[in-house]
């Protein structure tokens, strides 16, 4: 059994960030501002975090983080590329003058309490890119709707870390 103390957490992540001297920003849909806010809740973010956009209708995924309109027509919001254009989005939605933030993770899914385009309740994908390297993963995760999103935050972060080491 893994210790609660081993689990990655947001203040590791702020930690790498600020060691390497990197920011990040976030975009989410289903975890509606739990991963910014976990990240806005460790003292010393705002020398790393940028911001968040929480994009929860679908057209908003577009219009403000430039995912494929014509994608999110045929695909619908839960899937894998549109999670990773949203991550390249919020780097480039969040950046200061001509400088794109370093980090930018993404959360899309389906937390219930119904499936949506075709997809189980559980059903989430988190994308991370950064200027070297970008993972999308794919979460198959279960429970009431609080946990779902619960989970998908914490993944989320600990995709980050993962890319980060």
């Amino acid at each position: 059994m893994t210790d609660a103390a081993d689990q990655p957490t947001a203040g590791h992540l702020i930690a790498r960030l600020v060691d390497r001297g990197w920011t990040v920003a976030v975009a989410e849909s289903l975890t509606g501002g739990m991963v910014v806010s976990s990240l806005v809740d460790i003292p010393g973010a705002s020398a790393v975090v940028r911001g968040g956009i929480v994009a929860y209708a679908t057209p908003l995924k577009s219009t403000l983080l430039g995912v494929d309109a014509a994608l999110l027509t045929r695909q619908g919001a839960v899937d894998p590329l549109v999670a990773a254009q949203m991550a390249a989005g919020v780097r480039f939605a969040t950046r200061i003058g001509d400088q794109p933030t370093d980090v930018g993770i993404a959360t899309t899914g389906v937390a219930g309490p119904a499936e949506q385009d075709g997809h189980a309740v559980g059903t989430v994908f988190v994308a991370v890119e950064t200027p070297s390297a970008s993972r999308v993963v794919e979460l198959a995760l279960s429970g009431s709707r609080e946990r779902i999103r619960a989970e998908a935050t914490a993944a989320a972060v600990r995709v980050a870390l993962e890319l980060l080491s």
